[in-house]
């Protein structure tokens, strides 16, 4: 056997690169003293991790999401992970769910909701006896793939937010203590607060860009001294996700910085009209994002993925507009409906609305 190499908990570890939602994946570089703290943190606190326990990652290793999934968090309890190669897609999953039986299964909200499609159209068929716990992360749950789930599989999905330059999930849900809509709360050993753009915490109840603290997070990007030092502050992580925290505790997610539309001066969150259009039925999938109408005035664009069967034309299109008009505020109703076979997403699932923007 090799003999170890002699390092130091500052030394660098391994290099992840982040899934790009905003732009180009970026090397984010990680200590040796951050790699054992999601198991002890996320995997005792949130999955309460055991010898016994089998884990299946929809994400795999290269991600900062699977790396933790599959090897740290099992390893660090003698538990077992599931590992397969092949490309995700709903059928091959469930087969092997049936096959494999995890107890622990991780997955961002895309594919939860692809997974939903597929059984409810008869298309596979998800045993979940085997399932003691899901794990949603990656980007914010919406509410309706939680109920969805819920009420199909009757359990919970324990969504949680993290990043690559975080090192793993640092907010979350736990079991008997979800709230829809929510990324939950601060995970014992990190730190979270919510602050303006200079970086002064904003009072309670107020919407900020979130800093996270903790035992997790990178020395920086490599070879990227301006980069780093916009994002790395003081031994915080600057995330560049906007979100407010409740009396409870709770983080709501209000969208990435760059994602925000002002509409007629006000602000307008992507995910909050994305969260009304997948209440209705004949909506699969929808991204929001700003478009220029004649005047050059950014207004909400919505691109939606319809239901198979559905017929998407004008009729389904003003029937969505109208049901944001009845929810929200008026300003905040999407002026174009545009049907897409699918959306663009980073390889680990994340939506990227950056490329829907015109």
């Amino acid at each position: 056997p090799c003999e170890a190499a002699e390092t130091d908990e500052d030394d660098m570890c391994f290099w992840q690169y982040s899934s790009g939602t905003t732009g180009a994946p970026k090397a984010v570089v990680h200590r040796q003293r951050g790699a054992a703290a999601p198991a002890t943190l996320h995997g005792r606190h949130v999955v309460g991790i055991g010898r016994d326990d089998r884990v299946y990652s929809v994400p795999k290793l290269f991600f900062s999401y699977g790396l933790n999934n599959s090897l740290t968090i099992p390893l660090s309890a003698g538990a077992a992970a599931i590992l397969d190669p092949r490309r995700p897609e709903p059928a091959a999953t469930c087969t092997l769910v049936r096959e494999e039986r995890p107890t622990v299964l991780y997955a961002v909200p895309t594919f939860y909701a692809s997974l939903l499609r597929a059984v409810e159209a008869g298309d596979a068929d998800l045993d979940v006896s085997s399932i003691r716990v899901c794990v949603s992360a990656g980007e914010a749950l919406p509410a309706p793939i939680l109920e969805r789930w819920r009420r199909r599989f009757g359990l919970e999905l324990l969504d949680g937010i993290g990043s690559t330059e975080i090192g793993y999930i640092c907010l979350s849900n736990t079991a008997g203590a979800v709230r829809p809509g929510t990324s939950g709360r601060v995970i014992p050993g990190y730190e979270a607060r919510i602050v303006d753009e200079d970086g002064v915490a904003v009072p309670s109840g107020g919407v900020g860009e979130l800093w996270v603290r903790g035992p997790s997070t990178a020395l920086g990007y490599w070879r990227d001294d301006e980069r780093t030092g916009r994002t790395f502050r003081g031994g915080w992580v600057a995330t560049g996700d906007r979100y407010v925290q409740d009396a409870d505790g709770y983080f709501v997610f209000q969208g990435r910085a760059d994602d925000l539309l002002k509409v007629s001066g006000q602000w307008v969150s992507p995910l909050e009209v994305e969260a009304v259009l997948l209440t209705h039925p004949a909506v699969a999938e929808c991204a929001v994002a700003g478009r220029s109408d004649r005047d050059g005035v950014t207004k909400p664009c919505a691109y939606v993925v319809a239901r198979e069967g559905v017929i998407a034309g004008d009729g389904l299109a003003a029937e969505l507009q109208a049901l944001v008009r009845r929810t929200l505020a008026p300003f905040k109703f999407p002026r174009w409906v545009e049907f897409v076979d699918g959306l663009p997403k980073t390889s680990t699932g994340k939506i990227q609305r950056f490329r829907l923007r015109s």
